[in-house]
């Protein structure tokens, strides 16, 4: 018996089957064998009528813009294959960003309170050989899935949502007028918050492989010496099976949350989620200090995030808005999920209400939606910098050199540089600093760099960066727009709207701190 085995199987449900199944979508992910799925049709005749404005496909991230537009007075209604609950891991992510929820109208501020389950103070930044980066009110907010959502559950009842629980997604069919979803729910919308696995998706993209992966794989456990502080990406190993190893850790509510996680390409040979495991647990005592018998395993932690470049995802449909993960809406270097969702759930809501107010629900109109950001396609350098091809030879350090010193460049630069970046948001200004000073200061570690990520690579790179400067000056001259468009027919405004969305958030303006 492995000792992935010995300690999954302590735990309660079954852990390694799941761990298992996982691998098993993984691997015929990387090997092209899940058929592509066919679950949207057309159909050219009129419903005449429809019961909701929205209905949303994915109960536990679609809850928060289900919730969202229920009380902003529309009709929504909330398909969910299980029952919608939070699970017990918390959820890391920062104070600020946790606003939205009562800008939205979502939560008050003592029940955001008291969906905060822990708060912790600094969080490092750290490179095997490198010097420490120390930072404050980045990821250090635990929020409590369980009180979150059902709080959300209960707004959402409350404002007139409808919860369809136990009501897996099995085929939607777009109508001139409207869709119907599983031949028995009617809208003018359907909005997809199934996740990167969503079916919606999947056909959209054709069955293409994904162009990147992150695994992740961790637990939470008791019997750590006491540590307030948390780690964001720490690295303290070379290049091993042709990965380089990154680890994160946040005190959590029942003890510390700790992650191993890596960047890689979708080849049939890269490791397995269960592979990962059982180097999690062999580096966990040296990364910890910690011997694991020491340690009593709350739960086992471990999934996949696939990354497209061609994202965020535009359907060929009408009529059908893809979310969240589902939409591929966040960096190749974030894991997506809750904090991608929180980032984007003010601007889609309102986007998607004038959506529906104007009936600009076409494909070319819902595309709006989820625009061209450079700042996240600017990101894909950073990914391909930081993970190695199967059969690449690069230097085993030369990952860990190259990142120990951007931050300490980073770092000297200031707060403003550093932060966003943390928070997966890329600015120009602060980009082209620290491409500055790291390249003066190092231009024999920037030249290593360009073999490993290919010419081509940086070239499609350079154009994303100019983009992301263009970007960065035309939502600079927005305000001025502002007073013209409010002059405009609403339909003219909806366009507008949408183009200033994607200035604000494909320059990274969105960005807001403390």
């Amino acid at each position: 018996m492995s000792l992935t085995e010995e300690i999954l199987s302590q735990l309660p449900g079954d852990v390694l089957g799941n761990l298992r199944r996982a691998d098993d979508i993984l691997k015929s992910i990387r090997e092209n064998t899940a058929p592509t799925p066919s679950v949207v049709k057309e159909s050219q005749a009129t419903l005449g009528s429809v019961d909701w404005d929205a209905i949303i496909c994915g109960g536990t991230l679609g809850i928060l813009i289900g919730c969202a537009l229920a009380v902003r007075g529309l009709r929504v209604a909330l398909l969910e294959r299980g029952i919608l609950q939070g699970r017990e891991q918390e959820w890391n992510i920062s104070r600020k960003e946790l606003e939205v929820f009562r800008e939205l109208n979502l939560l008050t501020q003592e029940e955001l309170e008291k969906a905060i389950a822990t708060e912790y103070n600094p969080a490092r930044v750290k490179f095997k050989d490198g010097a420490e980066v120390w930072v404050k009110d980045v990821l250090n907010i635990g929020v409590d899935p369980v009180y979150l959502l059902a709080t959300l559950k209960q707004r959402f009842l409350n404002a007139g949502g409808q919860l369809f629980e136990h009501t897996p997604f099995t085929q939607v069919v777009v109508h001139p007028d409207g869709v119907i979803v599983n031949n028995q729910f009617t809208a003018k919308l359907l909005i997809d918050a199934m996740g990167n696995l969503s079916p919606i998706t999947k056909q959209a993209r054709q069955g293409k492989k994904p162009d990147a992966l992150c695994l992740v794989v961790g637990s939470c456990a008791q019997g750590f010496d006491e540590n307030p502080a948390g780690d964001l990406i720490l690295s303290f190993t070379s290049l091993q099976n042709q990965c380089q190893y990154f680890w994160e850790a946040f005190p959590a509510r029942d003890g510390r949350t700790t992650y191993l996680f890596t960047y890689m390409d979708a080849n049939p040979q890269r490791l397995s989620l269960e592979d990962l495991f059982a180097e999690y647990l062999r580096l966990l005592p040296e990364y910890q200090g910690v011997e694991l018998q020491q340690l009593k395993f709350q739960r086992a932690l471990f999934g996949f995030f696939p990354s497209d470049r061609q994202s965020p995802l535009k359907t060929p449909w009408n009529r059908i808005l893809p979310v969240g993960d589902s939409s591929g809406n966040q960096s190749p270097l974030s894991f997506g999920g809750f904090g991608a969702m929180v980032r984007h759930l003010k601007r889609l809501t309102i986007g998607t209400q004038e959506a529906l107010q104007t009936e600009q629900l076409s494909a070319k109109a819902l595309a709006l939606l989820q625009p061209y950001q450079p700042s996240l396609s600017v990101t894909w350098l950073f990914q391909k910098a930081m993970s190695v091809g199967v059969n690449q030879n690069i230097a085993p350090e030369q990952i860990n050199q190259l990142l120990s010193t951007v931050f300490q460049e980073m770092q000297q630069l200031g707060t403003p540089v550093l932060k966003p970046f943390l928070q997966d948001i890329v600015q120009f200004s602060a980009l082209t600093q620290t491409l500055a000073k790291t390249g003066l200061s190092h231009p024999a570690l920037v030249a290593k760099i360009i073999p490993q990520v290919g010419l081509a690579n940086l070239l499609d790179w350079l154009a994303h960066y100019i983009n992301l400067g263009t970007y960065t000056a035309l939502f600079a001259l927005s305000p001025i727009l502002e007073t013209w468009i409010k002059n405009l027919p609403p339909t003219q405004q909806y366009y507008w709207h949408r183009l200033i969305d994607a200035w604000k958030f494909g320059s990274g303006a969105d960005y807001a701190d403390e």
